[in-house]
């Protein structure tokens, strides 16, 4: 069997939690930020957790991620 390949897009976009959840960036932070209001570019700092319905495309996306 060979191994399984790695979708590069998604490795660089998402890392895997201890807890086997995803994380990703926010988008919408780069340009454009003049009409954004300080507390929502400040809310789109954090890293935000995939929902429970796209982890399992997630897991197929990335066969090696972490745990």
């Amino acid at each position: 069997m060979p191994k399984m390949k790695t979708r590069k897009s998604a490795n660089k976009r998402f890392k895997k939690t201890a807890s086997g959840k995803f994380k990703y960036k926010s988008q919408g932070t780069r340009h454009i930020l003049t009409k954004k209001s300080p507390k929502r570019k400040r809310n789109l700092r954090h890293r935000v957790v995939v929902s429970k319905t796209e982890t399992p495309r997630l897991k197929r996306m990335l066969p090696y991620a972490g745990s």
